[in-house]
């Protein structure tokens, strides 16, 4: 079943159940969807790989609207981007802990023969593509640069 499916049949549960996280999450999934295949040259249909960066997308711009109203002490507006994030990451796939992270990364730093921070570069060219998706990026660069630092 495609995500843009998937997505149909939940929100229909979620009216039914009258969840307004739920459907509000649900809802921006599908706008994100129907925005990406009207784009030029989407020709009316999105790979995987396009729907797993749109979801990745979404979560990022809800974590960073998130850190925000925590600054602010926002904590009605927090709440509802949490919720969103929620549902958002059960169409992702399972994030990589610290440990499997730090572990994939010093595996790719020797497979590449990155020697020292000067190779941060070429790992991350290949960190990114082999962690996409289970791994924010910023999180992926932490470990690199930490793991190049040693």
């Amino acid at each position: 079943m495609s995500l843009e499916q998937e997505v149909m049949a939940q929100m229909k549960d979620a009216m039914k159940s009258k969840d307004e996280g739920l459907l509000r999450g649900l809802r921006a999934i599908k706008a994100e969807i129907i925005k990406a295949k009207t784009e030029p040259g989407a020709h009316g249909e999105i790979s995987a790989d396009g729907e797993m960066k749109l979801l990745q997308k979404l979560v990022k711009q809800r974590r960073d609207s998130l850190e925000i109203f925590q600054q602010q002490n926002r904590t009605d507006l927090a709440t509802k981007e949490q919720e969103e994030i929620t549902v958002i990451e059960r169409f992702l796939p399972k994030q990589l802990s610290e440990e499997e992270l730090k572990e994939a990364v010093a595996a790719i730093i020797g497979s590449v023969g990155a020697a020292g921070p000067q190779d941060m570069g070429k790992v991350m060219g290949v960190a990114s593509k082999q962690l996409a998706g289970k791994a924010d990026g910023k999180a992926i660069a932490a470990m690199v640069k930490d793991l190049l630092a040693k």
